[in-house]
Parts: C-alpha cells; structure tokens; sequence
C-alpha cells in the first residue's frame, strides 16, 4: 500500500498552527516533512501545555511523524546545510512575515533562480500583496478582522471567538490544496510555484451565507447562536434532559420531523417552504419545543434518525473521542513516545485514500534537533550516490 505523496519531501520552517498544520496534513498523505527549527527554542508550541512526561501535548498534536533539525539561517554553516535541503526537496514551507525570507536570501525569487521545480508555499496573517502584508496577525485578529467573530455568538450580545482555531486552521488546509495544485502543475510544466495564503483571505472565503446575505440585502447578519440563518428547522432544541439538534434542511425532511412530532404544520403557510419558516423561526421553535421538552434527548433522537432526519447530540470533545463513529472511522490515534509505546492521543487522519495505509499508531514527534544526524548522513549519501 503507498500514500500518493512517498518521495516528495516537504522543508516545514513553519511554527505554531498555520504552517504545521499544513505540513502535517502533507506527511499523512506520505511525504517526508523535515522541521526546520530555530536553535534552542524550536517551535514555540513546544512550550504550549499541557505537558505530559516532559512534552508539550499541543506540540505532539501537529507535529507527529515529522523530523527536526535545528539550523540558524545567518549562519554559514547551517545554511551550507539548508542549501543541500532546499537541492533535494519538493517544497519549502513558511510563516514568516512578508520579507523575512528575502532578507535571509531565501525569497521566491532567489529559490525559483536556484530551484526552478521546487514549490514555495506561504502563510501568513495577510499574505504577501497588499497594504497590511507585514502586520502580525494570529487566529483571533483574522478571526475579528474577516468577520467571523461578527455573526459567532448569541444575538444581543457580544461577539466571540470560534472555539476552534479556524483561522489557522483554515488557512492550513487552503496551503495544502495550492501546494497539491502545484505539485500537479509541475508535473505538466517542470516548474514550481508560489502559493500565498493569508489567514484573513481564508477566513473571507468561508463566510458563505454571510457574504450573500450582505451583499443581496445590504444588510450584515449578526450573531444567531446555533441558528443557521438561512435554513429553518435548523439548530437547538430542548428536550426533557438538555439541548440536541435538528437539521432539516428541506421541505421533505420538515415534513417528516412534523410527522415524528406529531405537528400537523407541513402545509401551514407560514412553514410550508423554507423562506416562510425562516420568517417565522421563532414561532416554530416554540411549536417544536412544546412537544420535544416532554422526553428526552435519546427518545428524539432515535426517533428522527429512524425516520430519516439529520439529528444529534451536543457532545463534549471528550464524549467526541469516543463516539463509536469517529471511533470506526479510525479518528482517534496513539502518538507513540520516543520508546515506541503509546504516548499521546490525536485526531486522525480524515481523508480517507483507497489503497493507502491509516494505521491505529502514529510516529513520535521529533526532539528538538533529534533527527540533524539522521538528516545529514542521508545528505551526504545522495552527494555520494551521485
């Protein structure tokens, strides 16, 4: 069984989430990801707790199954070294703000002069065009800044964060879609590409609803809790026992929780299509939770999956961790420790390939500058074999 990225090797100077995000996503698709990191600190996640027999278990999360070599890009010596990385690799990956690399003479246009195949993907807070391109950003500036924070939250009140980082995380993913694209261009034209991902522009471009209400009603929507703006029946409910969800998302499916509630409202005008119940949400809520407040969360729940209904639970992340989906579908791993055993538990690997291995384990992450023998030695054996 192979992966579709064996043999492309990815240089990752990237830290924190953006960047190694990406380039974990690229090693579990079977490329060889070796870390650059700087001398001493390394990747400030390795100072993020919680700590876990000495290691940061946020560090171990992104960075598992990669390799680490420290290197100091001013000094000779270390850069004699990342020269003959940069020779052999199919991409270079970094977060630094807009310049940096050029100042390191490691820019776009030194590497494609140098390395006309490799591939140089990008990631900053506001990409490497435009007025704003060398402020510093992190998640929760793109996330206030590119709107997300304005519709997250409960109405009349304050806008908050998503509890996720969407905004790293997301541009990780949109880094990982250009670098794939390019791998494909390259092997039509023979040359690399630059990929640039702002974190703001990722957030922007997944604000769908968000943009065509504005833009068609002139009007911004504002935060509406679990509600989803622009589909009805399609949030929280009370049952006798707490909160669950309901997701109907078309007339047919309204239709059948009505038939499951015992609501003779499919063809009332007011809820007959789904422009109509928008309009009237918030009767229909109350409609809805006069008769699921009688039992509780399972009873519904068991009873609108049975007829169909997208329907679930609201579950604690620990309560995620062992749905028996997420479970079955091989989600939650062991991150194995430097003596080969189970150390740590991390979120899997969600794309799933045909003919390509998703084992149970995954490989320790590297010790800071653990692996710069490993990596020079097999420097020096390509020099050889050439």
């Amino acid at each position: 069984m192979t992966a579709p990225l064996d043999g492309v090797t990815v240089l990752d100077l990237t830290h924190v989430l953006a960047g190694p995000f990406a380039s974990l996503t690229l090693g579990d698709l079977g490329a060889r990801v070796i870390k650059v990191e700087r001398p001493g600190t390394g990747d400030d996640t390795r100072t993020f707790p919680p700590f876990k027999d000495g290691a940061s278990a946020y560090f171990v999360a992104i960075n598992h199954g990669k390799q680490s070599i420290a290197l100091d890009l001013k000094a000779e010596a270390d850069r004699e070294i990342f020269d003959a990385l940069l020779a052999r690799a199919d991409i270079v990956l970094e977060n630094y703000r807009p310049g940096v690399m050029e100042k390191l003479g490691y820019g776009w246009e030194a590497l494609h002069a140098r390395h006309p195949r490799l591939i140089y993907g990008a990631v900053s807070g506001f990409g490497h065009t435009g007025p704003d391109a060398e402020r510093p950003a992190y998640d929760m500036v793109v996330q206030a800044r590119g709107g997300v924070m304005s519709i997250t939250g409960e109405k009349d009140r304050e806008p908050v964060r998503v509890g996720a980082s969407i905004g790293d995380i997301v541009a990780g993913m949109y880094l990982v879609q250009g670098v794939l694209a390019a791998l494909l261009d390259r092997d039509k034209t023979g040359l690399g590409r630059k990929v640039d991902v702002a974190m703001l522009d990722s957030q922007l471009a997944i604000l769908e609803h968000a943009v065509a209400i504005t833009t068609t009603t002139g009007v911004a929507p504002g935060p509406s809790g679990a509600r989803h703006p622009s589909i009805t029946p399609f949030e929280t409910f009370h049952a006798a026992d707490g909160l669950f969800v309901i997701a109907a998302g078309n007339d047919a499916l309204f239709a059948r929780l009505c038939d499951v509630l015992g609501l003779p409202i499919a063809r009332d005008p007011r809820f007959a299509t789904n422009p109509a119940r928008c309009e009237n949400a918030r009767t229909l809520k109350r409609l809805i939770e006069a008769i699921t407040l009688d039992r509780p969360k399972s009873h519904w729940i068991e009873r609108l999956e049975a007829a169909g209904v997208p329907t679930g639970p609201i579950q604690t992340v620990a309560e995620a961790l062992h749905d028996r989906q997420i479970l079955a579908r091989n989600m939650v791993v062991d991150v194995l420790g430097p003596d080969g055993q189970p150390a740590f538990v991390a979120a899997g690997n969600p794309i799933k390939l045909s003919g390509m291995a998703d084992p149970a384990t995954r490989a320790p992450a590297p010790a800071l500058d653990g692996d710069r023998q490993a990596i020079v030695n097999w420097l020096q054996k390509d020099v050889n074999d050439v």
